[in-house]
């Protein structure tokens, strides 16, 4: 199986299964030079670790990383940064009727009748579990924005059919997310989400919902106006999370409802003389480049598929109809946890076009 790696010059190479000895990562072409310790990335990784609240699937672990190479001294050396973390808490005997009966919802059968020999155990490579590689790739990206004062920040503004639809600043968002289980700005609402999440739990059935992203201090001139528009490779490395189902970029699909007067955002400059827009409708994003405002993302992620009752399949073997019911430990809602894998995803994709614009030296940290 090939595509594993995502970046062109600052590369991340993922590996390990959700039911096998570790999982882990690799970053090829971070600079040398920067300032990288164990905590750094084990904070990424507590952020999406199961078992944290009674909304996230009550499998327990740690996730403790294990940095193998790449870093000296306290800094990056410019070799490959590889780091894993052991798997302790795997159930495999709740899968063993997968092993011919395709789960609905999720890649099994796609999985099964393209590479035929799949490790269904926990949903092997396709579990959202190998998300644990984004993270640790993630992690060493977000140093390397934070040199530059590039942050990155998802919250979640919807659970089913429970919206948050105030505006809150970036430090509002940093603040209170950090309050709730949801990761949900609007305190209020994000206990409704907690009780709708529970109460989908309860019956043994899950809901999805809607992540906003924020890229802040992005410099004006990262993608191309071709091909590798920045919009474009941002897209695609959420849509490589294996939850969401789309992707909008600034106001998104609210623009087929607009004029051109009303999308169009106003050039000006501001009180220090920089070039600025008045709104923001584009998400910072125009001709495939960033144009100096925030990049706001927007990702739709779907119900876990994993939900209790039997279910229709086919049975593989006899090629026969089938029904299934899923057993195992499963979260009723992904989009707390995917807040941080989404910033990763992102802060992936700035960090290598950040190099290949030439705003930060591909050799060491100046």
């Amino acid at each position: 199986m090939s595509a594993n790696t995502t970046g062109e010059i600052f590369k991340v190479t993922t590996f390990g299964l959700s039911h096998g000895k570790a999982l882990g990562a690799t970053i090829d072409g971070c600079p040398a030079g920067l300032p990288l310790t164990q905590q750094d990335i084990q904070e990424e990784l507590n952020k999406r670790r199961p078992g944290t609240s009674n909304i996230t699937t009550p499998r327990d672990e740690k996730d403790q990383v294990e940095i193998l190479s790449g870093i000296f001294e306290g800094k990056t050396d410019g070799t490959p940064i590889t780091a894993i973390i052991r798997n302790q808490d795997q159930r495999s005997k709740n899968y063993d009727n997968l092993k011919n009966n395709p789960r609905p919802g999720h890649g099994d059968l796609c999985w099964n009748q393209k590479f035929k020999n799949y490790n269904y155990n926990g949903g092997g490579r396709g579990s959202g579990r190998i998300t644990i590689g984004h993270v640790i790739g993630g992690a060493v990206s977000k140093k390397l924005l934070e040199q530059f004062n590039i942050t990155t920040i998802a919250h979640v503004t919807q659970i089913h059919d429970i919206k948050s639809t105030k505006k809150y600043t970036i430090d509002e968002i940093k603040q209170n997310i950090t309050q709730n289980n949801v990761r949900c700005t609007d305190l209020e609402v994000a206990q409704l989400m907690e009780d709708e999440i529970l109460k989908q739990k309860q019956d043994g059935n899950s809901v999805g919902g809607i992540v906003e992203i924020i890229i802040d201090n992005v410099p004006l001139g990262l993608g191309q106006p071709v091909f590798d528009k920045l919009d474009g490779d941002l897209a695609k490395a959420l849509m490589d999370i294996g939850a969401v189902k789309g992707v909008e970029v600034g106001i998104g699909f609210e623009a087929a409802n607009l004029t051109g007067r009303q999308m169009n955002d106003p050039i000006t400059l501001d009180k220090d003389g920089n070039i600025i827009t008045t709104t923001n409708n584009a998400g910072g994003i125009l001709g495939g480049m960033s144009n100096g405002m925030p990049i706001i993302l927007k990702i739709a992620v779907k119900p876990t598929p994993s939900v209790n009752g039997i279910q229709n399949t086919v049975d593989l073997e006899g090629m026969c109809e089938s029904t299934i019911e899923i057993e195992g430990r499963h979260d009723p809602c992904i989009c707390p946890r995917i807040t941080t894998v989404a910033e990763a995803a992102c802060n992936m994709v700035i960090a290598d076009h950040m190099i290949r614009a030439g705003f930060i030296h591909p050799d060491t940290i100046e």
